[in-house]
């Protein structure tokens, strides 16, 4: 096995996944075309717009492929192709006009342009992200798409500068699973969110534990899988953070060509040999799901 190193604290990870989506950002602008050899969670990192195009959803692995449709392809091929989700929060929201949407996490805006258009007239789509390109490339996003009823602002989804009770819905695409106190992005979610708020987001779960040598496969923390929450622990966190009727949908678990197809976009010295490859494809086989994690806010 690698011995790449693993973040060994919450500002250390943070740093990791910044710069990570920070090589996104480059490569979907078309500024860096090799910004990255390894996926960032959820994709490649280093797909380009053109590639997007062909496949809407922003991206061709198991995790990313077939999230979206026409609508996303007409309101920003950039934002497509920067679009890391597993899902489309969008449409689990089930939005409406004049309502206030918040996006966690939320890349080259894509999932916010969306948003805002679902929740227009008279409501406002924000996205909160951490890093500065990413900001920058949903700016230009909004600008191409047209879209005046967006905000973007930088900040982490444990602190987001807004204040309590703004907003009517929060969603994320597949960021919550790389966040390294997930305790306090659920409350920062109840913080936000009015009373009967919603909160509706796209992540990946496991839905068995996984033994070490297949979480460091998943290169821990900084690829999406490792990071992820148990089902149950979802529902779990929600309840705790005063949350109610939680509940955790599966709607694609990835098989064991899935594993297969995954791990064939990591570099070499991530990968295992001979009789342990086959037990981590075997642990992976079926405990990995893209799932909507819905909540109600009392």
């Amino acid at each position: 096995m690698s011995t790449t190193r693993i973040p060994q604290d919450a500002d250390e990870l943070r740093a990791a996944v910044r710069e990570r989506y920070a090589a996104a950002a480059r490569a979907a602008s078309g500024q860096d075309g090799d910004a990255c050899c390894a996926p960032s969670c959820c994709g490649d990192a280093g797909t380009t717009a053109a590639a997007a195009g062909t496949a809407v959803g922003g991206g061709k692995d198991a995790i990313t492929r077939d999230l979206y449709d026409d609508e996303a392809a007409q309101t920003s091929e950039a934002a497509l192709a920067a679009s890391l989700g597993c899902g489309n929060p969008t449409a689990l929201a089930d939005l409406r006009p004049g309502e206030d949407v918040l996006d966690l996490g939320s890349g080259g805006g894509l999932d916010v342009l969306l948003s805002a258009r679902r929740v227009s007239p008279g409501g406002t789509a924000y996205g909160v992200d951490m890093t500065p390109e990413m900001l920058d490339l949903a700016r230009r996003n909004q600008a191409e798409a047209g879209v005046e009823n967006a905000r973007f602002l930088l900040g982490t989804i444990e602190a987001v500068p807004l204040p309590d009770a703004s907003v009517d819905v929060v969603i994320s695409n597949c960021v919550i699973n790389l966040a390294a106190d997930k305790d306090a992005v659920l409350a920062e979610a109840a913080r936000l969110l009015r009373p009967g708020g919603r909160f509706a987001v796209s992540d990946v779960v496991l839905l068995k534990p996984l033994p070490e040598a297949a979480r460091h496969l998943m290169q821990l923390w900084t690829g999406c899988i490792a990071g992820a929450l148990r089902d149950t622990d979802y529902v779990a966190g929600l309840t705790a953070a005063g949350f109610v009727d939680a509940s955790v949908e599966v709607t694609r678990t990835y098989s064991r060509q899935d594993v297969l197809d995954l791990a064939a976009t990591l570099p070499a010295d991530l990968l295992p040999a001979g009789a342990e490859a086959e037990r981590v494809v075997d642990a992976l086989d079926g405990a990995v799901a893209s799932a909507f994690v819905r909540a109600t806010r009392p």
